[in-house]
């Protein structure tokens, strides 16, 4: 079976919600037959490359909030965070432009490390206080290499900006079509959609019901759970 994540390295609830999911796919007991990709949505695809915002003052802009608001927003989502074994720093943390990242994950994915690049790029954007968007090149060359990459691979694609860009924007497009209005967006072998960071019980319900049922895509639990969208991402508040 295989199960696609259409996420954003810039997405909280993609890293929490990749940790829930993660926890019911170890229990599952076809784990070891379950195959995970992992599709590129970008949030903010209209920034440009180098345009770095402090995420307390997005999130304000954004929310039309005080910045304590969208401190105490942090701080519960840190708090989620850290329920599901996650580091998360809720302050000082910075947003800029993910398609480099994307571009990487689609070559990552060739290489066959792809799910040990993007669990490092979040842990670098949401955990550590170096920033992962005011480094440049040598920044995502160091992640890369982390992972498992060869270093003068890595940096030939961040060198080519048409290098994966179809990739990208395919992944994109798919999304749309398959109803993706936020992420993280999951596919459970075309059959059935999770939408937001589930609870671990309902992911381990669509993998059930996945396993045994072929049919056309259903949503899954589509309202409710915390998500990001072209509008932003929900803001917890205590």
């Amino acid at each position: 079976m295989r199960v696609e994540i259409w996420s954003d390295i810039a997405c909280p609830w993609c890293y929490v919600g990749k940790a829930r999911f993660e926890k019911a796919l170890e229990a599952f007991p076809h784990r070891d037959e379950v195959e995970v990709v992992h599709r590129s949505f970008e949030l903010d695809p209209d920034r440009a490359k180098g345009d770095v915002q402090p995420v307390l003052g997005l999130l304000a802009e954004k929310y039309g909030m005080t910045e304590a608001q969208a401190q105490a927003g942090e701080n519960n989502l840190g708090a989620q965070a850290a329920a599901e074994g996650l580091d998360y720093r809720t302050t000082g943390r910075d947003h800029g432009n993910t398609f480099d990242m994307h571009r990487l994950l689609h070559f990552a994915r060739e290489r066959g490390r792809q799910d040990e690049l993007i669990q490092i790029l979040y842990r670098a954007n949401f955990a550590e206080e170096r920033s992962l968007f005011s480094g440049g090149d040598d920044r995502l060359v160091e992640l890369a290499v982390e992972a498992g990459l060869d270093a003068d691979d890595a940096r030939k694609v961040l060198a080519d900006p048409t290098a994966y860009a179809d990739a990208v924007r395919a992944d994109e497009r798919e999304a749309a079509e398959l109803g993706a209005r936020g992420v993280p967006f999951f596919v459970l072998d075309r059959t059935y959609g999770v939408s937001g960071a589930q609870p671990a019980e309902v992911f381990t319900q669509a993998l059930t019901q996945a396993w045994g049922d072929r049919s056309p895509l259903r949503l899954i639990e589509d309202g409710g759970a915390e998500a990001c969208g072209p509008d932003g991402c929900a803001v917890p508040r205590s």
